[in-house]
């Protein structure tokens, strides 16, 4: 039992760090590893029927009903991924761009083939939901950048977008962000400025509190958590519900939507730069034999491997 949720928090790890790359989903993590539908269902326990037991039951109470061992454990991992694994892998991705990419593609592509599986068989409603989810995917990946700015509304609303892409397998949350112009501000920024206030805490120190940016950044960050909590429960609500009354349509509409989406994380890519440091990213067709397009190769196929073998040696895990 104890490793069973060392591994949770392991996949929660996971699922933080690949959420802060624009492109990558941790929803798609969650479901190749296994975790997809308990993470779902219990989120969507987190209802009035939960919240009128933690008042008249009590806090334990509440927390066996959510399933409270397994969502803080997950959402711990998911914590302890922005101040560890995702700050390893804003350098990473700095310093070798094209490989990490270059991972995440195959690893992309290593889930399309396992959540594909789960589809008994192709009929014609999944035929559909693969051909919506496709379309919706590549229209998102085609989207050009935008800058709706940052007022409150905005960084609430973008909070409720962000988790989508932790509860929708295919959709990438910061990719989103990065359409709306406020990526840098909310993954970079404000994540940067709780740290640092954390640290001048524990030494401390509160000088930060008169630092008229540090506090706008806090503020940034405590609004777009809220909306993203509120969505959060609003959307496991409404996919708990599809999966429990339309799976194979609901499962068929994911691996489109993965399909589609993977423009996105294409790892060659040209950027210029443009008006209020804002990328425009453009795709291109590498040359094979060069040698980073063949190290990225690699890379590739390595992803694909590894998801593969992680959902083998996951389902031989659910079978004993």
């Amino acid at each position: 039992m104890y490793k069973y949720y060392v591994f949770l928090f392991l996949k929660g790890l996971a699922m933080g760090a690949v959420n802060k790359i624009p492109g990558v989903s941790g929803g798609t993590v969650a479901f190749v590893t296994g975790i997809y539908e308990e993470l779902i269902d219990s989120i969507s326990k987190i209802n009035f029927s939960s919240i009128k037991t933690l008042f008249k039951k009590g806090f334990y109470s509440f927390y066996d009903e959510i399933n409270g061992k397994f969502l803080f454990t997950v959402f711990g991992g998911l914590i302890a991924s922005f101040f560890s694994v995702s700050l390893l892998l804003d350098i990473l991705i700095k310093k070798y761009e094209l490989y990490v990419y270059g991972l995440f593609f195959g690893m992309i592509l290593g889930s399309f083939y396992v959540i594909y599986r789960q589809l008994e068989k192709i009929t014609y409603n999944t035929f559909i939901g693969i051909l919506i989810g496709f379309v919706c995917g590549m229209i998102i990946s085609f989207a050009d950048q935008f800058n709706l700015g940052s007022s409150n509304l905005i960084i609430f609303i973008s909070g409720v977008i962000a988790i989508s892409g932790m509860i929708l397998p295919g959709l990438s949350g910061s990719y989103l962000l990065l359409l709306m112009g406020n990526y840098t501000l909310i993954m970079v920024d404000s994540v940067n400025s709780l740290y640092f206030s954390i640290t001048d805490l524990f030494k401390f120190e509160t000088a930060f509190i008169y630092d008229d940016e540090r506090i706008y950044l806090l503020k940034v960050l405590l609004l777009f958590t809220t909306g993203s909590i509120l969505g959060l429960i609003f959307l496991s609500n409404l996919l708990g519900s599809l999966l429990k009354k339309y799976k194979s349509i609901t499962i068929s509409i994911i691996v489109g939507f993965i399909a589609g989406s993977l423009r996105g994380v294409w790892p060659w890519k040209v950027k210029s730069e443009q008006l209020e440091e804002v990328d425009k990213i453009s795709i291109y067709i590498p040359e094979v034999y060069n040698e980073s397009s063949l190290i990225a190769i690699f890379y590739i196929i390595i992803g694909i491997v590894f998801v593969i073998l992680l959902e083998r040696f996951a389902t031989k895990k659910i079978e004993k």
